[in-house]
């Protein structure tokens, strides 16, 4: 499985829908603030068929250092669930000739979150 970038997704878009590639990155860019922005405020977004984001509570726990074996408190923390529409999910359905199990995609959604919540500043490397 390939990883996309997001400047390979602005290359695409600008070569598909004939504008420059700076106007097609300030638009994205635009678009990922307003996201990131609205989420940070506690705000679901729905986007009809494609998915909707939402903040989600992960309770506090006790979790155990795996190297010395000692409990460690975990403190609550918050965290951005999404949840696929309908349209994306016939669109999976199709090119993989799989049903797609929106529940396993969450739970791997929350192990790579865990790992990305870890840092301090909160974002992903992705934003380049």
């Amino acid at each position: 499985m390939a990883t996309i970038t997001k400047k390979e997704l602005i290359d695409r878009i600008a070569e598909s829908a004939g504008h420059r590639r700076v106007q097609v990155k300030i638009v994205i860019q635009q678009f990922l603030d307003e996201v990131v922005k609205e989420l940070g405020k506690g705000n679901r977004l729905e986007f009809r068929d494609f998915g909707v984001f939402e903040i989600k509570i992960r309770k506090a726990r006790k979790a155990q250092n795996p190297k010395t074996l000692a409990p460690v408190a975990v403190p609550e923390k918050r965290t951005v669930k999404f949840k696929v529409g309908r349209l994306m999910k016939q669109r999976l359905v199709e090119l993989t000739g799989e049903k797609f199990d929106e529940d396993a995609a969450y739970d791997r959604a929350q192990v790579l979150g865990s790992e990305e919540d870890d840092d301090d500043a909160g974002e992903s490397d992705a934003d380049e």
